[in-house]
């Protein structure tokens, strides 16, 4: 993004990054819940995964957790090579970044503790490999303060679970070098993700603001007694959330406004922007209000176990996908050449699957 003081500037300075058709080998630093679907993706893409945790029993749950998704990502499609035997765990950090192209790091969201362990990455690994870290709404300009290169840091924020969910979103700091984010948006793409490069910096990047937003109203209504937890669910599953998982809300909004689109849709909606339809301040999160949203949330679950939610959403999203890519594939202007390289060699074999519905220009 912004380029910095110094090399930063320019670029990434001497020593390169692999080509983004060339990675083989990605470090996975943390494997919780993210660190463990990035693992997963990366293996389904025919890479070797090195990771690295130093939390007791990381390892097993690893790699229970990809071999729980392995039947979900063969129904997705695998790439040639792929296989979750070339995941290699190691309880020694030097040793996970040993021979990597890529790192990828996904420790818990705690400030201090993420800033001192991409600094600790930065001084590990060789001159030339980005990282990027999985940070979901710190600024990269904070976590690399202390880098040695910051210039070849970058965020790469996923969704969960990151081996399904295509996008990620990309953004530099102050310090990061532009073309070190031009390499991490060709590289994600080319690992069949949806890179979004935003433009600045953002507390929160695009989609978890739009979360957010969200999950303060529904926060809000739960607190005022205004609706259950499962009504909320109900209205946005059955609702626009079906709507969304094809367009966003923003061309929903624009269907709206019947032949004159968006611009109608604004003149004649545009009043109701007054009405007191959202509360965006979160409210106090009272005892109270927490064991009303825990109750909620089992009684709407109906006794089913978060493994059992896990592997219903995953099958659903497999579901999902494929049907995006043939609504894709037969209505979007473009749809077609998209069709033609679906079987391509390598990483591409699997990225047709994870591919968006609607594009937007890059920005430079």
């Amino acid at each position: 993004m912004t380029g910095g003081d110094g090399e930063a500037d320019g670029g990434i300075g001497p020593a390169r990054p692999v080509a983004p058709t060339a990675v083989r080998t990605v470090a996975v630093i943390g494997t919780g819940v993210i660190g463990g679907g990035w693992a997963a993706h990366f293996l389904r893409m025919g890479l070797d995964v090195s990771a690295y945790d130093p939390q007791p029993g990381a390892e097993g749950r690893l790699r229970r957790a990809i071999e729980e998704a392995w039947p979900t990502l063969a129904r997705l499609g695998l790439s040639s090579g792929a296989s979750p035997a070339r995941v290699r765990f190691t309880n020694e950090l030097a040793a996970a970044l040993e021979g990597a192209d890529f790192v990828q790091e996904s420790t818990p969201e705690a400030a201090e503790a993420k800033t001192e362990v991409l600094t600790e990455l930065d001084r590990l690994t060789p001159e030339g490999v980005v990282i990027a870290s999985s940070t979901s709404g710190f600024s990269m300009t904070m976590l690399q303060k202390d880098c040695r290169h910051p210039e070849r840091t970058v965020i790469g924020h996923p969704f969960n679970p990151p081996y399904l969910v295509p996008l990620v979103e990309v953004v530099g700091g102050e310090r990061t070098a532009p073309d070190v984010v031009d390499w991490a948006v060709a590289t994600y793409e080319h690992l069949g993700k949806y890179a979004m490069r935003l433009e600045r910096e953002l507390p929160g990047f695009v989609a978890n603001r739009l979360q957010e937003a969200l999950w303060r109203e529904a926060l809000h209504m739960v607190a005022a007694g205004e609706a259950t937890v499962e009504e909320i669910d109900a209205a946005v599953a059955q609702g626009p959330g079906l709507r969304w998982a094809l367009m966003g809300p923003c061309l929903t909004f624009h269907l709206a406004g019947g032949p004159g689109g968006m611009g109608h849709m604004l003149d004649h909606f545009g009043a109701a922007l007054l009405e007191p339809w959202t509360r965006l301040e979160a409210p106090e999160l009272t005892t109270e209000l927490r064991d009303r949203m825990v109750k909620g949330c089992l009684h709407e679950a109906g006794g089913r176990s978060i493994a059992e939610l896990e592997r219903q959403r995953d099958d659903f999203l497999v579901e999902l996908l494929d049907l995006v890519r043939r609504n894709r594939e037969r209505y979007e202007p473009g749809g077609e050449a998209g069709a033609q390289t679906a079987g391509a060699s390598g990483a591409g074999e699997a990225r047709a699957a994870n591919a968006p519905v609607f594009t937007h220009p890059r920005g430079s």
